[in-house]
């Protein structure tokens, strides 16, 4: 204890060390009062005022899709969250999925035009692959 007190007592006051366990002028290190931490709440406070619903951007903005991808969605223009619902729609109503694993699609000549000419893909690939689909 008295070399961990001397190690510490260093950070306090260099000048006053003592190796020593039997020494009078030793420090006494005292535990930290009760320190509490105080979250403060702060009002947020908007730059500009809302005029209504806001333009959709990213993934929700509608984006024109090619002639193959049309023939699946069946609009010109979709988002590609709205796009990747109606493929698994698809998927779902043509009964696409491989009945041993749910996980791998079976793919129509439809499918063959957007996925590359797959025969099957996994559904973690869906996403990838309707990427240039999208002008």
């Amino acid at each position: 204890m008295a070399a961990s007190s001397a190690f510490l007592s260093t950070f306090i006051s260099p000048q006053t060390v003592s190796f020593s366990p039997k020494s009078s002028s030793s420090l006494r290190l005292l535990p930290p009062t009760n320190v509490r931490m105080v979250r403060t709440v702060t009002l947020a406070t908007a730059s500009q005022p809302a005029t209504g619903p806001r333009t959709p951007r990213g993934i929700m903005k509608p984006r024109r899709v090619t002639p193959e991808m049309q023939d699946v969605v069946g609009v010109p223009e979709i988002p590609r969250t709205q796009a990747l619902k109606q493929i698994w729609a698809y998927i779902k109503e043509h009964n696409l999925q491989d009945p041993e694993n749910k996980k791998i699609i079976n793919c129509d000549e439809k499918l063959k035009k957007i996925f590359g000419g797959k025969d099957r893909i996994g559904f973690l690939e869906i996403a990838g692959l309707i990427s240039p689909h999208f002008l």
